[in-house]
């Protein structure tokens, strides 16, 4: 039985993790590892080590070491840190002893789970250390890489950051082109009082501007729980927080990032800060797996 230990894949789909695992094993293995069975004889056993290449947030140590067990059980994995560990240049994250074909068969879809995860869980990282303000927490988006998104959702969870929605299905979140396909944000509030009747899932109105915003204070209240504050200025999202009266929880987004996030970590009355960026424009942690015998 494949477990997940750590308390960040608590909630986790175990059987999807392992269905993205083996499929992705197939995509790289098919038929065999040619070079390997040609030049490695079949009981042939090699010792190796994985090692940070540069300062990182480790994450995806769990999917790493799930890779190998589903390739090989009887490779034996040890590992030195834990998820979420700020690691320096040079360490040695773990190590590996087994059968040499194996390890090489795991050896690059392991590690690029755990580059990938890694680069996310620094990246969320970085955003809390600038933003330095533990009221506001940091999202992510549905604007992840195709069939691997439980993956990036949960190096965010590692990094620091809190997940948003996961798909389409478990919050209702009514966007700019939802709007303007209703006609407007009026004819938008009207048919919520009817779904919110329905509904336990939680409602999130997406604004574009302060007269968006103040249609909503006035008709969305008791029907929207979070309203988002899409490419506003600074001076408008100090203006939303004034108008709102905690009637909402607030969330900032549109072009948010590494760079300019130091401008909001002064702000008051806000709840959340989106980002794309965390998922969509990351680079992978440099993260390297070396024999030693």
């Amino acid at each position: 039985m494949y477990k997940l230990k750590s308390k960040y894949y608590k909630n986790s789909d175990t059987k999807k993790i392992l269905e993205l695992i083996k499929s992705a094993i197939t995509e790289d293995v098919r038929t065999g590892d040619i070079t390997s069975n040609l030049f490695i004889p079949p009981g042939h056993k090699s010792k190796a080590v994985i090692i940070a290449k540069e300062n990182t947030i480790i994450a995806g140590i769990e999917i790493f070491r799930l890779v190998f067990q589903i390739v090989d059980k009887s490779v034996k994995l040890r590992f030195f840190v834990y998820e979420g560990e700020s690691l320096k240049k040079g360490k040695v994250i773990g190590e590996i002893y087994g059968n040499t074909r194996s390890i090489l068969k795991a050896e690059r879809l392991s590690l690029n789970i755990l580059q990938r995860m890694s680069g996310i869980a620094n990246s969320v990282n970085k955003m809390n250390l600038i933003l330095n303000n533990p009221k506001i927490k940091i999202l992510d988006t549905r604007k992840t890489t195709p069939n691997f998104r439980v993956f990036e959702k949960i190096a965010v969870k590692i990094g620091g950051g809190t997940n948003h929605r996961f798909g389409l299905y478990d919050m209702i979140l009514i966007k700019d082109n939802h709007i303007e396909a209703n006609s407007g944000i009026e004819n938008v509030l009207r048919k919520l009082k009817k779904i919110r009747e329905k509904t336990k899932l939680k409602i999130e109105l997406e604004v574009k501007n302060l007269k968006e915003y103040k249609s909503v204070i006035d008709g969305g209240r008791g029907l929207v729980d979070i309203v988002m504050l899409d490419n506003f200025s600074i001076r408008d999202i100090k203006e939303a927080v004034l108008m709102n009266k905690k009637y909402f929880k607030i969330e900032l987004s549109g072009g948010i990032n590494l760079t300019n996030l130091r401008n909001y970590s002064v702000l008051n009355g806000i709840d959340y800060i989106s980002s794309g960026s965390l998922t969509h424009s990351v680079k992978s942690a440099d993260i390297s797996l070396n024999f030693i015998t």
